[in-house]
């Protein structure tokens, strides 16, 4: 059985302390990391980009719709012009005259039929500038919102690193001054079990916060005081307290 004195091993809960928290600030740091609320605002930013690009392509749509009857309104004007001219300056027989004039007349109704549909568009313009402006309101703000907890992420990673790195330099000039081998036999315990030792007080283990049976308390009676003892349920390295037993 390995030994080690009792100060000693009392002096394991020490490095088993600083081993838990940096354990403990692995997990903040982990927890930080996978916030929920930057993957949600992740997928509202893949969100409003699908929205931006679909309401910039009905946007240009509309808007080429747009041009096309814009120009084909000005055509019009141009053909209503130039008719108008002729038929001002009276030029040609009476029959072209009058053909002239109704041509005039049909291509009159014609404008007007397409500056509705000219208007018409011009409103699906408005609405789809509209949808696009809103589109990219949203997605300013979804990054907004993650630029900002991205921020405060990033503090409190920087806070955790920070204490962890101080953590670990008084882990390892505390191990520096154990015996090699029990060191070497509490990492090995807690590189095994997840807890390298853990005080018995009261016939309570700390290590998995159960009373240990009066069989179990039976056999670590037996055990010297420089005899290193396990918790039969975490594994742990016992580390006996005054009135452990009782």
């Amino acid at each position: 059985m390995a030994k080690a004195a009792p100060a000693e091993q009392l002096r394991l809960l020490e490095l088993q302390a600083l081993d838990s928290r940096l354990n403990q600030l692995q997990r903040q740091a982990a927890t930080a990391r996978a916030n929920p609320a930057l993957a949600e605002l992740a997928r509202q930013l893949e969100g409003t980009d699908s929205e931006l690009v679909a309401t910039a392509t009905v946007l240009s749509d509309q808007e080429r719709d747009l041009t096309r009857a814009e120009d084909d309104v000005q055509s019009v004007v141009n053909r209503l012009e130039r008719d108008q001219k002729r038929l001002d300056s009276g030029t040609g027989s009476p029959k072209d005259l009058t053909a002239l004039q109704s041509e005039i007349a049909s291509l009159t109704k014609r404008r007007s039929d397409l500056e509705d549909v000219e208007l018409d568009i011009m409103e699906k313009v408005d609405a789809a500038r509209a949808a696009k402006q809103a589109a990219q309101q949203r997605k300013e703000e979804a990054l907004e919102r993650l630029t900002a907890i991205e921020a405060t992420r990033d503090v409190e990673l920087a806070t955790i690193e920070a204490e962890a790195g101080s953590v670990s330099t008084q882990r390892s000039e505390l191990a520096a001054t154990f015996d090699a081998g029990l060191l070497a036999l509490y990492e090995k315990t807690l590189a095994r079990r997840g807890v390298g030792a853990a005080r018995l007080f009261h016939g309570t283990s700390e290590g998995s916060g159960m009373q240990l049976s009066p069989g179990d308390l039976a056999e670590l009676r037996k055990a010297a005081e420089d005899d290193i003892v396990f918790c039969p349920d975490s594994g742990a390295i016992l580390v006996r307290f005054a009135e452990w037993g009782n």
